[in-house]
């Protein structure tokens, strides 16, 4: 059973929602494919899937509305809004959700993000962006250069969203404690899959000596919610 926490979201520039599962353990924000919504991953089977851990007060799953990954399917403004809409995303989930998370947990401390897809791009790119607020990412099945998806366009906000732009470059006190996290990069090699994605920016990341592991499934697992169904729970019960 779930229960759920809405308000309006200047950074958004409209209504978001955050939706909970579990009442102890670990807290941990699953993000939303491309479509999704909060409630996706109960459709999917996924909360159903984490159910012991859920159970063992190991772990509460957090999940959000996914507003820049549908402004970029469904084309909303141009694509220079959709991209600056993908760093607001981000902004928001750091200074609304991450809070709302430690306010519901009752403690300041940092959580797990995971996604599939797009969702693993999230992930990932909140663990790279705020280290400092996410202690670890699971990446399922992830598409990490999203520049294609915009038409090939580029700009700012999507530089400094992307881990695979920005990390190159990236010094300082947030690398520092970025070498302090971890990012599982998961990925089966069936239809729709691209493992070389996961391969691409582990490299990337082991470069800055940014703590990483690529697992592949192999290629009896596919592109879809059976995969991740089996992956999330197992990589909570190891980071949990």
């Amino acid at each position: 059973m779930s229960d759920s926490e809405r308000w309006y979201s200047e950074r958004l520039g409209m209504a978001s929602t955050l939706v909970r599962w579990g009442h102890y353990g670990t807290p941990v924000l699953v993000l939303p494919t491309a479509g999704g919504d909060p409630w996706e991953i109960e459709r999917q089977g996924v909360v159903a899937a984490c159910g012991d851990l859920l159970a063992a007060g190991r772990v509460k799953l957090y999940s959000c509305d996914s507003v820049a990954g549908r402004a970029m399917i469904e084309g909303w403004g141009t694509t220079r809004q959709r991209m600056a809409l993908l760093d607001a995303f981000h902004q928001y989930v750091r200074w609304e959700v991450v809070p709302a998370i430690r306010a519901d947990s009752g403690a300041d401390v940092p959580l797990v993000t995971a996604g599939a897809s797009i969702g693993a791009f999230n992930a990932l790119a909140l663990l790279c962006r705020f280290p400092d607020a996410v202690a670890s990412a699971v990446c399922m099945s992830g598409t990490y250069d999203l520049q294609p998806l915009y038409g090939g366009d580029f700009s700012d906000e999507l530089y400094f969203s992307s881990p695979l732009h920005f990390l190159p470059g990236l010094d300082g006190p947030q690398l520092t404690q970025l070498r302090q996290r971890f990012a599982v990069l998961a990925s089966g090699e069936g239809a729709w899959e691209n493992v070389g994605a996961s391969w691409r920016i582990g490299e990337v990341l082991g470069a800055k000596g940014v703590p990483n592991r690529v697992d592949s499934w192999g290629p009896e697992w596919e592109h879809d919610w059976p995969t991740w169904r089996r992956m999330l729970p197992t990589y909570l019960d190891e980071l949990a």
